[in-house]
């Protein structure tokens, strides 16, 4: 039997970051927990990143998990957003390696094909696929149900090269 393990998926985001835990126990999933970080746009950058940064080391410490995955961010056509999507992420990313957690990245379409199979599948679509992949999961927000999805994707991801290793 192998040991359990845990993954953390982030879905990040500048105004809201969602954050799911899976565990894996002999190949089967599990849902641990979800919540989705806030932060207030009328902040201070700093103020919000930090914010961030001590609300995923909080999660981490209170669910343990051995590795991390998160969403990569899309260019879309305002780069000010772009860019500043991008310091939340960097926050978020350097928050997991301080904590000691290797972290893989997934483009939005990867997570949705692994989870739906189609790479441009709606979000009400992943939401469900999530319910029925973890039927316990209890996620209030489609940010914490994407972040779900992330560390599902993480473990299929594992699996397929897991498989190719001889």
């Amino acid at each position: 039997m192998k040991i359990p393990q845990r993954i953390i998926g982030i879905d990040p985001g500048l105004t809201k970051t969602g954050v799911g835990i899976i565990e894996v126990k002999n190949n089967s999933l599990y849902f641990v927990a979800a919540e989705t970080i806030y932060s207030s746009p009328s902040d201070p950058m700093a103020t919000r990143l930090l914010h961030f940064h001590q609300e995923l080391v909080r999660i981490i410490k209170t669910h343990q998990p051995d590795e991390a995955a998160i969403e990569e961010t899309f260019v879309n056509m305002n780069p000010v957003s772009s860019l500043k999507l991008g310091q939340a992420r960097g926050a978020l990313i350097l928050s997991l390696a301080l904590c000691g957690l290797k972290v893989s990245e997934y483009a939005s379409t990867a997570v949705k094909k692994a989870i739906v199979g189609v790479g441009r599948a709606e979000k009400t679509q992943v939401q469900m696929m999530i319910k029925i992949l973890l039927p316990k999961a209890d996620f209030k927000t489609e940010d914490e149900a994407d972040a779900l999805a992330v560390a599902v994707c993480h473990h299929n991801n594992k699996s397929i090269i897991s498989l190719k290793t001889y």
